[in-house]
């Protein structure tokens, strides 16, 4: 998931802004206490989402993926006074130490928690949308992208996490995995909408950005 040098990486970090306490708490919890905790976005990504929600001062924020509220925490940061983030996701386990980190940060009047499957959930948020997060099943990506494109407002951002796959999606598609194939339908899809505007960042385990037009 990590596409460059690890001393260089360690130097973007020191050369990006600092983690908030609670995020380098979670940050800590996670490694220690749940499984998989790679999943989590950290500092360098953590500070680019934050970045790119305070230039776009979002309104509404759609994260279809919470796993330990790592990303949700950074993209609540750029909210609009009186905005409200939205994070979705069917973990049976993990809430509870979400809303707790949630109450740490002193954002519980900011992020609304979902627990019922993202396509569900979607048509249920009042539109528009300015930022869309997708970091959840990747087969689901391509139906994602379905459900909120016609609710993001003209400029709003849809942001894809592990649009690179540890560099899997530059396999022959006969070696493919599903969840590889996914993703890389999912980037030629978005790359033919019209309706956007992308760039794919290699940062992690790579971030396509698409701008509605």
């Amino acid at each position: 998931m990590q596409f460059i040098d690890p001393a260089l990486d360690a130097y973007c970090e020191t050369n990006s802004g600092e983690e908030p306490w609670y995020l380098k708490e979670l940050a800590a919890e996670t490694y220690d206490m749940v499984h998989m905790p790679m999943m989590i976005s950290g500092h360098l990504q953590g500070r680019f989402l934050s970045m790119l929600s305070h230039l776009v001062k979002p309104r509404t924020i759609v994260e279809i993926g919470t796993f330990t509220g790592y990303s949700a925490l950074c993209l609540a940061e750029g909210l609009a006074p009186g905005g409200m983030l939205h994070t979705i996701d069917i973990d049976p386990y993990l809430p509870e130490m979400v809303h707790r980190y949630i109450e740490k940060a002193g954002m519980l009047d900011r992020i609304t928690m979902h627990h019922r499957p993202a396509l569900e959930v979607i048509p249920t948020i009042p539109a528009p949308f300015d930022l869309v997060f997708i970091d959840a099943d990747k087969q689901n990506y391509s139906n994602y992208f379905d459900a909120v494109i016609d609710k993001v407002r003209p400029g709003g951002l849809i942001i894809a996490d592990n649009v690179l796959w540890s560099g899997k999606v530059l396999l022959q598609k006969a070696e493919q995995d599903e969840a590889t194939a996914a993703l890389a339908a999912y980037s030629q899809k978005v790359l033919a909408d019209p309706r956007v505007e992308q760039v794919m960042v290699p940062i992690r385990d790579g971030v396509l950005i698409c701008r509605k037009k």
